[in-house]
């Protein structure tokens, strides 16, 4: 199974920028998609956006779109989230999750076959 890993969280200021990292292990990812979720202390998790794999199509939830972008290297199975302008309300724990084969709604974590230990993500008003 396709073991995933977080890095690039931090503390940073309100309309400052991070880029979030989450790197497949093994052999070149190979499956549909990957998606990024966050999860706010006391909340549920929720999703923030995704990208299939082969089209480098993506998705966000609107509370994002045009501030973060989602890519990807498959050379090394690694998925970017380009987070600009944050706000404070984007502070969270983001975790990166594979889904290997097609899903239908990329916003159901139970649809997703494998996840990240997540990243801290603070930003300060």
């Amino acid at each position: 199974q396709v073991q995933l890993v977080e890095s690039g969280g931090g503390l940073v200021q309100a309309g400052g920028s991070l880029r979030l990292s989450c790197a497949a292990s093994g052999r070149t990812f190979s499956g549909y998609a990957m998606g990024w979720f966050r999860q706010a202390p006391g909340l549920e998790r929720e999703f923030v956006g995704f990208i299939r794999w082969s089209s480098e199509s993506t998705y966000y939830t609107d509370s994002v779109k045009g501030r973060f972008t989602i890519s990807r290297d498959n050379a090394k199975s690694t998925m970017f989230l380009q987070m600009n302008s944050l706000k404070p309300e984007d502070t969270a724990v983001y975790y990166c999750a594979a889904a290997m084969s097609y899903i239908v709604s990329p916003k159901r974590l139970y649809d997703y076959d494998a996840w990240g230990q997540g990243t801290q993500v603070t930003v300060s008003p």
